[in-house]
């Protein structure tokens, strides 16, 4: 069974293309929600946070971490190899499919790209992100933008990446998913 990885900076469209993967029948495994999953409940991995920030509090963590990149790799040293270990015993349950995915917005940043065998890359124009994300949850600009300083430029983003869907409200994201899944279902 081959792995895939689905990645894409913030506001580009991740969770849409997952969610037609899942639809075509794909198992998406989503690294963002593992993770805060893994960071309430794992014993371990709350102290280590609690210790190394002094607070177990996600928007008090979020405003620590997206400010300083050099708190955010500590966070992510803490949290990342819980991740990859959750997502090989996931894969392990995911017999008989042709390919699986694992979603996530900084896949190349936090490592998680090794052992995979392609990566598929959302992308859009950097403005259009920008409002989705102000629209959906809520944030300003400066905070939207404030976490994309911490994820790869989508130029290298795409470079790095085997397949690239282009969700700018020009294309359809639909056919471009089905003809990548067709092509995936064959390898």
């Amino acid at each position: 069974m081959l792995k895939g990885g689905l990645t894409g900076g913030i506001g580009s469209g991740k969770s849409l293309a997952a969610e037609i993967f899942r639809q075509l029948g794909i198992p998406v495994y989503n690294a963002d929600e593992e993770a805060s999953r893994i960071r309430e409940k794992d014993k371990t991995v709350k102290e280590k946070i609690q210790a190394a920030f002094g607070t177990l509090d996600r928007k008090a963590l979020a405003g620590i971490v997206f400010s300083d990149p050099s708190k955010l790799k500590e966070l992510n040293t803490i949290i990342h190899p819980a991740v990859k270990k959750h997502f090989e015993d996931w894969v392990l349950k995911q017999q008989g499919k042709p390919y699986v995915l694992k979603e996530a917005a900084i896949l190349f940043e936090s490592g998680s790209d090794e052992g995979l065998d392609f990566v598929i890359a959302l992308t859009a124009p950097e403005e259009l992100r920008i409002e989705r994300v102000m629209k959906r949850d809520g944030m300003s600009r400066e905070e939207v933008q404030a976490r994309m300083k911490n994820q790869l430029p989508e130029e290298e983003r795409n470079k790095r990446s085997g397949h690239i869907l282009n969700n700018n409200e020009e294309q359809l994201l639909l056919p471009q998913v089905l003809k990548l899944h067709e092509k995936l279902k064959g390898k």
